[in-house]
Order: C-alpha cells, then structure tokens, then sequence
C-alpha cells in the first residue's frame, strides 16, 4: 500500500463524526433473568435515550421500550442502575417523569408509583426485587415542593409492590446519602451502604444491615478513612461487600454474629468510584468461586478467586469490565471492551480450567485496519505533589495511526492531552472512536490519570485532596513536556481538552503563567469554583471540600484556585461547548469564562447545545462538538481540513487574519 505524506491533523480520515455515532450505542448494565439476557443502550440516534434490550433463548433481540420512553434515572443527577428484572418483567425509571414503571412480556408499561407533588421531584434508582418476588427496595431521592434546592433534598431507601401502583413504604432515612438496598435471602434484613456531607462515596461510607422487624442496626463495615461499596448477601445469610480498608478496594466477607473475613486481597481496585448507581464488580459462582474485575497499572481485567482461595488471572482480552452478572452456576455475562474494539456483551463459561468465552451483543464493526487503531500504551512519568515534592503519575498514550499516511520527514504530530471528568475517575483504555477521530488524523493523545484518580489505591486518589487545581495541572503539563523531551510529540503545538472536571483542569492550566498549551477545548468545566459550590446539585454540594477546603472559611483559596479569576493570564485560544440543561455545572459557568476571553479579546470559539444536559448525548451535537473543535485546532495550527467531509468551519473570534 502505498503511504502519502501529509501535515499532521489533516489526514485524511474513515473515523468521522458521522461515523462516530452512526449505529452507536453505550452498553451499559447487564442482568440475567432465567436464560434471557436483558442489557442497556444508550442510543444518540435516538436523541440518546436508553433502550432496554431482551435476548431470547434463540438469540433474538426485542427492544423493550416504546419509543416515547427512556430508562433513566435522575438520582445524583449521574443516575445508574435504572431498570431491574425478575422473572421476564421489566421494572424501570422513565427520564421524563422519574417514575417506576413495570413491563410484563409483551405488555404495556404500568406506572407503579405515585404521581408526585412536583413534577420529577421522587426519583428512584438501585432497585431489587425481594425475595417474595411481591415487593422491591429502591433509592428514592425527594424533591419537595417549594425546597431550598440541595438543602432540602432527602435520600432514603423505600418499599414498593412489584405487581399495583401503591404509595412507598420507607425503610431507611436520616443520613444524607443511602445507596444499594439489598434484602437478605429471608427477607428480615436490609443492606444499604450510607454517608453523610462532606464525605463522597469513595471517602467514607458505612455499610449497615437494618432488622426489619425492630428498626435496629448493625455498623457491619465502614467509617472515616474507609470506603464501602457493593454489598451482595449470599444463600447463607453472610454478606459479602467491597471495601478499601487495606488501600485498595477489595472483597470481604460479614457473616452476622461473626467476625469479618478477607476473601480477595489484592494490590489492585476490584471497586470503582461510586458515580452512579448500582456497580457490579463481582459475581458468585455455584461453587463458590468468585469471578472479579480489577484495575491494575491503568488496565482492567478479570479474575477468578476459587473455592481454596487462591486467585487465578483470566487470559481474555478485556482491559476495561464496565459490568459483570452471574449467569448460571459456571458462567457469568460481561459488558467488557479492548484496546482495539468497543465494548460488547459476553458469556463466559468455566469448565474447571477450561474458559470458555460466547460473543452475545458484539462490537461495531468499524471497518478498520489494525494500523488505523492506536491502541493505547501506559506511560509513568516524573510530577509533583502539592508540596512541591517528586513523585510518579500515570497516563496512556495514543500515537497517530494510519494505514495510507504519514506525517513530514522530521515533522512531529501535535499533542492533544486528554483530561477525565470527576475529577474522581480514571481513563478508560477501550476503543473509543472519539479519541480515534483524533489519531487517525494524525494527532497524538495522552490521557492523563493525574494524582486523584482511581485504580491506582486509595493513596493516589487522595492525592487531590484539597488540591484540585495544582496537582492535576500539574501532572497535565508533566505528561505533555515529557513527551515533548522524550521527541514524541511537537512542544509547539500542545493542546489540552477535557470536560466537566476535565474542563475546569483545562482551564485551570491555560490560566498558568508557565503553561505549555497553545490551544485549549472546554466542554462544560468549571470557571468559578465559588459559585460552583453554591449552585450545585446535592450530590456534589460539598464535594469540593475534600478538593479545595471547607466553603466559606475557605473562600479565598476558592477565589485564587478559579479561572475566572485568572483570566489576565490566558494567552492560548479555547474553544468552549455547553448544554443548556446541564444540572452538574450550569450554563453560566461557560458563559462567563467566555465573556472575560472577549473582552480581554483573547481568541475565544462559544457553541451552546441545546436540549443537552452534563455529556452529549444527542448524534447531531456529538458531531457538532467533534467537528467544530476540529476545525478550531486546524485555525490554530495550522491545517487543511479534508474537503471530502465539509465539516463547517467554526467562528474563533479575535483569531489574528493569518495566524495559522
């Protein structure tokens, strides 16, 4: 084949925007129910709602829903875990109203709560059918009418009738937060994981076993410096849960009356950060063996820990597990992807050493060659804590790949440094056709998981701690100039994107004196912490205690730590992109920063999104953002887009004529 040379960004490309979301979907949770197997699509198609999809014996597929609804919840604002199944009916939380609702096969779906006082204002998420099989737990979030917004919102676990609308009976209330209600196999107790302000679910939770009969509790695990997740009772009454007690997030058992028993001790996060609703991280085998996924070096995968307790690595491909359930007593269905495939949905069946893996839902085909994927490679470079002090961060690199180009002999590619939102999550090192959309043109990209990320234990994560704004700027920069020594990318033409979380850090760095970027994407980031903090939605109300300190005591720091209030220090042009319904951080976090840039005229480009809330869900704003923030960079940089894909040039204002 032959290879044509041409400047960096402007290759020519089969990843496009359209290309991007066309016949896309986000798998997300899976459940078995008998032999069926029911999973999740977010669909930007379909204006990026969530379809629930049934596998039948035979294979076949049935979309579940009508087309006017949408298995969402709204709890957190993150949602999660929004629909449940048991014996072929489907019970789920439409987006619109945020009220449960029951599917039989074939049937038409019965609302099963209360219409509330205002509209969307009981939210129910995390459900479970009990025992009985006659009622189910759930989260509810309430939104009284008249409320003072997150003061007033309140959090509990209810009871509801699985087959009548009926009024929920509450289980548990009187902590600010309560998650992950599961019945014991007898039906007398309930497990829900809880925490209080300022804490976030990977900070300290407790979990407790409420008898049901007599309202008495029981602090199983849990408290200050130790997070709790994914509680799981087991036939025998014991209970099985997640906990960082040890620095990592690993597998224990409580049996009642007993003491707590280490089942996997690891050095590596079977858990992850408590975002949404309803993690599933593990699953129990009929024999006892429990198959897990676990983040170790930047990378997932799974393994299996058998009966006698030791602990065996799966030879799969999967380097990312978003969800694993059991199927039978020697198999268990994953939403799992690769470096070089999307995720898709797979059967995995022991038979004593023998692994055998069944493709269910299987990736797009993407029409590829193995020289147009990048496929990641984990990078550790030299950083800086808070103090100043050396230390090592984390990231993983994509190179620019083509199978028909090349750039100029002595050229390098320009550097994208990509940033996660949270800030408390980690890159994903799965085939994302977003990130492909860049290196296939050209483009390198380093996505960074700076100090305070997870899957590195409980000590990097808190290396945030009230240090959001320095030491994942911090790590940013290191990761773009060590590529830049080590000849890997151009020094010249650094630019940094992320959103939300990531989109305040890009912020964050174009507001250094020092900063290395010459280029900077915002999608829907933070300009002004302050305000920020008294906007917010409850879930993350005092979230950026532990990041930044205790508000107002705090206020300077929050003053000093805001773009917005360092904006005589941009230099570089940034393109911003904005919903208009965003929740998490509302418009006018974009505005403003916006605002300033013009009338400082520094080089500013502002698309608002309509209908969009935190993340775009919507095809056509999908390919808007990718296309715009294309051509942004190309006017920047100083590139030829390809004509072929007439992608619309955006308006970068007070761009000099001829700066490209």
């Amino acid at each position: 084949m032959t290879i044509t040379e041409l400047p960096f960004g402007s290759w020519p490309t089969s990843i496009t925007s359209e290309s991007v979301v066309s016949a896309a979907v986000r798998l997300g949770e899976v459940r078995v129910d008998a032999a069926e197997v029911y999973w999740s699509e977010g669909r930007p198609d379909e204006g990026g709602r969530t379809q629930i999809v049934r596998r039948g014996v035979d294979g076949g597929r049935v979309d579940l829903l009508p087309e006017d609804m949408n298995a969402r919840t709204a709890v957190h604002e993150y949602g999660g875990a929004a629909w449940w199944v048991r014996d072929g009916v489907l019970y789920f939380v439409n987006w619109a109203d945020q009220r449960v609702y029951r599917i039989e096969r074939d049937g038409a779906p019965v609302a099963l709560t209360p219409e509330p006082e205002t509209p969307r204002g009981d939210r129910y998420g995390d459900g479970a059918v009990g025992p009985d099989g006659r009622t189910m737990v759930a989260v509810r979030e309430h939104h009284p009418v008249g409320g003072r917004g997150a003061i007033d919102v309140r959090n509990e676990i209810v009871r509801l009738a699985t087959d009548r609308p009926a009024e929920p009976e509450i289980l548990f209330s009187g902590t600010d937060f309560a998650v992950a209600p599961r019945l014991s196999p007898d039906g007398t107790r309930l497990a829900v994981v809880t925490w209080d302000h300022p804490s976030m679910p990977w900070d300290d939770t407790v979990l407790r076993v409420r008898e049901l009969a007599t309202g008495a509790d029981t602090v199983v695990a849990g408290g200050p410096g130790e997070s709790v997740q994914e509680p799981r009772w087991q036939p025998d009454g014991s209970l099985l849960f997640l906990s960082d007690r040890n620095g990592w997030w690993n597998l224990y058992r409580w049996t009642p009356g007993g003491a707590i028993e280490a089942l996997i001790e690891v050095e590596a996060e079977i858990g992850v950060p408590g975002w949404q609703l309803g993690s599933a991280r593990y699953a129990v085998l009929g024999d006892g063996s429990i198959v897990f996924a676990r983040w170790r070096d930047g990378y997932d995968g799974l393994a299996v820990r058998h009966a006698d307790g030791s602990v065996t690595e799966l030879d799969l491909p999967f380097s990312a597990i978003a969800a694993i359930e059991r199927a039978a007593d020697d198999a268990v269905v994953v939403v799992a992807g690769a470096p070089t495939t999307e995720p898709g949905i797979y059967r995995i069946e022991f038979d004593g050493p023998v692994v055998r893996t069944e493709t269910l839902c299987a990736p797009r085909e993407l029409g590829l060659e193995t020289a147009d994927v990048s496929a990641p490679e984990p990078i550790s470079f030299p950083s800086t804590d808070r103090t100043g002090a050396p230390r090592t961060a984390h990231a993983l690199f994509y190179p620019p790949a083509s199978s028909g180009y090349r750039g100029p002999d002595g050229a390098l590619p320009p550097l994208l440094v990509l940033i996660h939102g949270g800030p408390t999550a980690h890159a994903v090192p799965v085939l994302s056709p977003a990130t492909q959309y860049w290196t296939s043109r050209g483009f390198a990209v380093v996505d960074v998981n700076y100090g305070g990320s997870t899957g590195y234990g409980r000590a990097y994560r808190e290396l945030l701690r009230d240090a959001w704004g320095v030491v994942d700027v911090a790590d940013c920069i290191a990761a773009a100039r060590w590529l830049a020594d080590n000849g890997r990318v151009d020094p010249n033409r650094l630019a940094i994107r992320g959103g939300s979380a990531g989109g305040y850090t890009t912020l964050a760095a174009l507001a250094r004196p020092d900063t290395p970027f010459a280029a900077g994407a915002d999608h829907y980031g933070v300009a002004d912490l302050e305000a920020l903090a008294a906007e917010t939605h409850k879930f993350e109300s005092r979230y950026l205690d532990g990041l930044i300190g205790a508000y107002p005591a705090q206020r300077d720091r929050y003053r000093e730590l805001s773009p917005i209030h360092q904006v005589d220090r941009f230099r570089s042009p940034l393109i911003v992109l904005q919903g208009t319904e965003d929740a998490v951080v509302p418009p006018n976090q974009s505005q403003m920063i916006v605002d300033a840039l013009r009338e400082r005229r520094i080089p500013v480009a502002y698309l608002l999104f309509e209908g969009e809330q935190h993340g775009f869900r919507q095809a056509d704003n999908i390919r808007k953002a990718l296309d715009s923030e294309l051509s942004f960079y190309a006017q920047v940089f100083g590139f030829d887009l390809p004509a072929d894909e007439k992608i619309e040039p955006v308006t970068v204002e007070n761009l000099a004529p001829g700066a490209r």
